[in-house]
């Protein structure tokens, strides 16, 4: 046969049809289930064939279908409804943001990320950090915020997972048609389309910005692959997380830089620019460079405005999660960058660099974005600790508590996450627009009046669902693989609705302990197949393409899942996306979270199953810490000081093994009345109602906006007023400060109490200090009183009192005077500091300053 010239034709879109092109672009879809029936009904089918995307679904699907849909009176008054929906949503002036922070944020703010995951259709991320942005973007829109967001447009995605015969990961790259996507190009006022440009390595490197609709927020996206660039740099934006050092750089470069650009051309000015982790942080240098040559200011002067506007969200709990780049990479990139801010090399690299640094030290790009930013936090009570304690070398004077890393909790987007038969239960018990009061504890607490019936029901369901799910994929990988046909029969009776289901599901990377289930394989295998309580297990993720741990882990799973005893109870579902998650998070019973602690920042996972009525089973690590109340799942271990990980692991195998045994297995089997487990369904219960109040992201964007959105705008916007007049007043009082600092010394403390060693609980002591400041003003100098339980040489639990001036002496000295309270009874050691102060400091250790008194 011939080979054959090929073209393709489109459907044509009846116009009574046409606000479906709309919908499709916005994906506000997503999360409303009604919008997301439409493109399903119009063919199912073909629907999972186009992976849930509704503009590849147009343009593929048959014309006479399109007709018959166009003929429907009942799919055309769905159609009516739901575009009024969305018109609704997008005019409506009665959000929460014109309600509360209206005259306080006029201005976007602008959030750069280097993934962003909103849907399967846009495979723009891998896992946790993009599906979170993505959940931030959508609760954004429904709060009103003036947000846009930031991000790259990668031609091959991530990857898509497949498994051989011997379950080995295999990454499969993508060919995304950005035709097919729901993006469209941002174009001049002329109609052209809109491309901003980049120097890397003395090459013109030329962007092209796209926008999606999300909601009421536009996300940009930065492309690289355009006819302009050499072969090389289209390939800077071709995969996410890909190639090697350089390529981070350069990636980082388009972001940061890149993106600062675009909003600029778009003449889009942001109050605020938010770094979701520290792949964004060029854009400091970009705010900085911008602001030198369009208001004529030094790099200093631009550097405290720039940091004042910017908000940076770590999510990594270990240094080596941190990008890095040595300083002769830096050199070859930003030499001539730096040249443009007429500040030393040397001074540059300064600010991705701990305190005390040496010569060779990498180049980190959470330091830039810590050094470059006065507000700064991790992603739960948890890992703010640890950020605090990781990061003590940025400000080497500052007890570790004082670290000026503050915690935000991660949340989710619960109408995303949420299924819509339990959407529909909880608009029965709450009433409609109950989306809209989601932080309401007082609702959620009216979960108790669903009946036992209808929630048990509602999740057999779902299970239901899941089940059938599974199914269909095992069968999909099974014929890939070319099994025996009665292996691929059996798939057909995989798993059983009734029994005790266990879901585990995320990245595959090694402190995530995917296998530690499999500890004891005997005692596990006795778990699963108990004649009357028999339990079940579905796991899902990917391992980095280069992560040949993680790889091994997951073919650890498989190989296991195929031995006698385990077969047909452990099932590994292949190419783990948002899809596959939903599927997941709705659908089990338990949801099973291992990590080793405390390396999981927050996970997000499990705060997706509790509005779906399912409980947790996890390490008391990340959000768990805070959400676990006693009574709303399962706590596994505890952490044993100093231990190591193979003893830790002992531990919590052991832990986790006898809270199955004992504990889930027995209360999900107990049914009084032989129909219902009521134990578990009030379990189900408690796990909704104290879960869902606080674990989402409308609770998390409020508190970033009134802890962090409005703060930073109203500084910067302060520092930026009569042209830069206080920016320019900050900087000079460092220079001044720095510069007489040295002659800052405390020369005396005096306690005043007459017995020392006989302080009585109540009882107050007054601390006197005499301090020299040189030429420095009283007035910018804090001087404290620190103090703590004494123990080891140090002090715990420090609190601190602020001294007053009491008089200053003929030899310029002062006095400072205060009061200590003696609350409980111990031995305890207190001191006195000098640190500098100005309105303008956001942070205590802003400058790095501190004198303590000798005893």
């Amino acid at each position: 046969m011939p080979n054959f010239f090929r073209f393709a034709v489109v459907p044509n879109l009846p116009p009574r049809l046409e606000p479906l092109r709309e919908l499709a672009f916005n994906l506000w879809f997503s999360w409303e289930p009604e919008a997301t029936a439409l493109f399903r009904d119009l063919d199912p089918e073909l629907w999972e064939q186009c992976h849930h995307n509704p503009v590849r679904l147009l343009q593929r699907i048959r014309q006479r279908r399109l007709l018959k849909a166009a003929r429907d009176e009942a799919f055309l008054a769905r159609l009516d409804e739901v575009t009024a929906q969305l018109a609704a949503y997008l005019e409506t002036e009665e959000t929460f943001h014109a309600k509360s922070w209206a005259d306080k944020l006029r201005q976007p703010v602008a959030y750069f990320s280097a993934e962003f995951g909103l849907h399967e259709s846009v495979p723009n991320y891998s896992g946790g950090l993009g599906i979170l942005a993505g959940d931030h973007c959508k609760t954004a829109s429904d709060l009103g915020i003036p947000f846009v967001a930031v991000g790259i447009l990668y031609r091959h995605g991530y990857f898509r997972q497949r498994l051989t015969r011997e379950g080995w990961q295999e990454a499969v790259e993508m060919d995304v048609i950005f035709n097919e996507l729901p993006i469209r190009e941002v174009r001049r006022p002329d109609g052209t389309p809109l491309t901003v440009e980049v120097r890397i390595l003395g090459r013109r490197v030329v962007i092209k910005v796209w926008k999606v609709r999300v909601g009421r927020i536009p996300l940009l996206l930065l492309d690289t692959d355009v006819a302009e660039n050499s072969a090389e740099d289209r390939r800077i934006t071709a995969e996410l997380y890909g190639g090697d050092i350089e390529m981070r750089v350069r990636q980082e470069m388009v972001l940061g830089i890149g993106g600062v650009r675009a909003l600029d051309a778009m003449e889009i000015s942001p109050s605020v620019f938010h770094m979701n982790e520290g792949h964004a942080a060029f854009l400091s240098l970009e705010r900085i460079r911008l602001l030198m040559q369009k208001e004529k200011v030094d790099f200093y002067v631009a550097l405290q405005a720039t940091a004042a506007s910017n908000v940076f969200t770590t999510h990594t709990p270990v240094p080596a999660g941190n990008d890095a780049f040595s300083p002769d990479l830096m050199h070859r990139y930003f030499d001539e960058y730096v040249r443009e801010m007429q500040i030393p090399f040397s001074d540059f690299l300064i600010y991705g660099r701990p305190w005390n640094h040496q010569p060779q030290d990498p180049f980190s790009m959470t330091i830039l974005a810590l050094r470059t930013s006065r507000r700064c936090n991790g992603v739960s009570r948890l890992h703010g600790k640890v950020s605090r304690k990781m990061w003590t070398s940025v400000w080497p004077e500052a007890p570790v508590h004082e670290v000026p890393i503050e915690s935000v909790t991660n949340g989710i987007h619960l109408q995303t996450w949420l299924a819509p038969e339990m959407r529909a239960l909880y608009e029965q018990c709450f009433g409609k627009g109950w989306q809209y009061r989601i932080n309401d504890p007082e609702m959620w607490r009216r979960v108790s009046d669903l009946s036992d019936q209808d929630l048990w029901e509602t999740h057999l369901l779902l299970k239901r669902r899941l089940v059938e799910f599974v199914r269909q994929r095992a069968r999909a990988m099974s014929l890939r693989l070319g099994e025996p046909l009665d292996r691929v029969r059996a798939v057909g009776s995989l798993l059983d609705p009734e029994v005790l289901t266990l879901g585990f599901a995320r990245r595959f990377a090694t402190y995530k302990r995917a296998a530690l289930i499999f500890h004891d394989p005997e005692r596990l295998k006795t778990i699963l197949n108990h004649p009357d309580r028999p339990v079940q297990i579905v796991m899902a993720g990917k391992a980095h393409p280069r992560d040949e741990a993680g790889k091994r882990l997951i073919q650890q799973v498989l190989q296991i899942s195929r031995q006698p005893g385990f077969e047909g109870k452990i099932v590994f579902v292949e190419d783990y996306d948002s899809n596959v998650a939903r599927h997941m998070v709705q659908g089990v019973d338990v949801w099973l979270n291992t990590p080793m602690r405390p390396m999981e920042a927050s996970g997000t996972s499990g705060q997706k199953a509790p509005p779906n009525g399912i409980v947790n089973l996890s390490i008391p690590d990340g959000w768990w810490a805070e959400g676990f109340n006693g009574k709303n799942g399962w706590s596994i271990g505890a952490e044993i000081e100093g231990a190591a990980p193979p003893a830790q692991d002992d531990a919590d195998a052991a832990s986790l093994y006898n809270i199955l045994d004992r504990q889930v297995v027995p209360l999900y089997y107990a049914k009084p009345d032989g129909r219902l487990p009521l134990a578990w369904i009030n379990l189900m219960r408690e796990s909704i109602r104290s879960v869902a109040p606080v674990f989402n992201t409308w609770r998390m964007v409020q508190e970033y906006t009134e802890r962090f959105y409005i703060p930073a705008a109203e500084h910067g916007a302060r520092l930026r007023a009569d042209h830069f007049k206080e920016a320019r007043d900050l900087a000079n009082w460092k220079e001044e400060i720095r510069k007489s600092w040295h002659a800052a010394t405390v020369r005396e403390v005096v306690c005043g109490h007459p017995k020392p060693y006989q302080i009585l609980v109540g009882e107050k002591i007054p601390i006197r200090a005499r301090v020299a400041l040189g030429r420095i003003p009283p007035e910018h100098v804090l001087v404290e009183a620190y103090l703590g339980e004494s123990h080891n040489g140090d002090v715990q639990n420090p609190s601190t009192v602020r001294l007053r001036l009491e008089k200053t002496e003929e030899d310029s000295t002062h006095w400072y005077v205060g009061e200590i309270e003696a609350k409980e009874s111990g031995l305890y050691g207190y001191n006195v500091r000098l640190m500098p102060t100005h309105p303008n400091l956001v942070q205590k250790h802003e400058l790095r300053l501190a004198t303590w008194g000798k005893p």
